[in-house]
């Protein structure tokens, strides 16, 4: 099976994702390329598609992709189909919103199927605002390019119910999961009062939340160390700047892998607004980390019969009390973190996860279903 993975961005969860899923799909006899942006991500993105170079047999491609629809995606339309018209591609999947347009239409092109996976992306916009009505108008036309949608979590299935009127092919919900080894407990220093924020860094992520949250606690001398880039970056260093917080936020680059992140955390907080399925929250629960999230998208899944610890979206009082715990109860707040660690062990294992896809790929492909025996 020829497989080609089509995806914007190289940060964060759907990256990380991407290159899980290729990485596992070439080491099981597959042939597997990429296509993704060529000016973002940094050294670290570089670093992790030229190791994936060695085994994708379709190669990895990096283009320029703009993050918003224009001109120059007419462009990329037309230039990336000819990098793999002689690959005889199979299956084209698609990543988040820029990567399933791109990748459903080229799989129309290849006459390939398409596979497209939302990771959130238009999902998060509403209807009632120019800027979603457009964004949700595009992904209906592009339902009759679809051959199978692959969401992360029921809840995005859910809202993509709800926001495209139903399904008009097949589709699957496939979680996330993650490797033995992330399960591994960390050596961490966990110094008093430090707090940890990884992920891409934009407005939808919460980081204004944090911010306020922890000039709420700041008479405590609270650090917070930020890890990511993002386009709403320059906004979040003049909104320190702006509530006197340049002492206590430290902004760093995407950092990989994320548990190096943890290691001098007390806590790690990840405040979204919305969100699909983050990795963020997995990788910091296998870690067995502290964790203070919020009750959106698919992170009740996640938590399962500990959903009540969840904290409302966008309240920084909620927040700064749940930091403040944090602070007054170390020996309470590992406690909780112990309890959701044995959970996501059970329930979120990245072998079950690529067993599942491949699974739905030969399905669509009317292939015998079956599994390549591990070398």
């Amino acid at each position: 099976m020829n497989i080609l993975h089509v995806f914007r961005s190289p940060v964060g969860g759907l990256f990380r994702h991407v290159c899980d899923l290729a990485e596992e799909q070439a080491r099981l006899g597959y042939n597997v390329g990429i296509i993704c942006d060529a000016s973002t991500g940094g050294n670290s993105a570089a670093s992790k598609l030229d190791a994936l170079q060695a085994i994708c047999t379709l190669g990895v491609h990096r283009v320029p992709m703009s993050r918003h629809i224009g001109f120059s995606d007419i462009k990329v339309l037309r230039d990336i189909p000819r990098l793999c018209a002689k690959q005889n591609i199979d299956v084209v999947h698609g990543h988040g919103a820029k990567g399933g347009a791109y990748g459903r239409i080229m799989a129309k092109i290849l006459t390939a199927k398409a596979i497209y996976t939302p990771h959130g992306g238009s999902m998060h916009y509403s209807i009632t605002t120019p800027t979603g009505m457009f964004y949700l108008s595009l992904e209906r036309y592009l339902k009759k390019f679809t051959d199978g949608i692959i969401f992360d979590s029921k809840s995005s299935a859910e809202t993509y119910r709800g926001k495209m009127g139903g399904f008009s092919c097949e589709h699957r919900i496939v979680h996330n999961g993650l490797r033995d080894h992330e399960f591994n407990s960390l050596n961490r220093n966990t110094p008093e009062n430090q707090f940890v924020f990884v992920g891409e860094i934009r407005k939808l992520k919460g980081l204004d939340i944090l911010l306020q949250a922890l000039t709420l606690l700041k008479e405590r001398n609270v650090s917070l160390l930020v890890f990511g880039a993002g386009p709403d970056e320059e906004f979040f260093k003049h909104r320190v700047k702006e509530l006197n917080l340049t002492e206590q936020v430290t902004f760093n680059p995407p950092i990989f892998p994320v548990t190096k992140a943890f290691i001098n955390a007390r806590c790690v907080v990840v405040p979204s607004l919305a969100e699909s399925f983050p990795y963020i929250v997995l990788e910091t629960a296998a870690a067995k980390v502290p964790l203070l999230t919020t009750n959106v998208g698919g992170i009740p899944e996640i938590f399962g019969p500990h959903a009540n610890q969840l904290l409302p979206a966008g309240n920084a009082h909620e927040l700064a009390k749940a930091m403040q715990f944090v602070l007054d109860d170390h020996d309470g707040a590992e406690q909780l973190a112990a309890a959701l660690h044995k959970y996501v062990y059970t329930h979120f294992r990245f072998s079950t996860m690529v067993e599942h896809i491949i699974a739905f790929y030969r399905e669509l492909l009317s292939f015998p279903i079956e599994i390549p025996a591990k070398s």
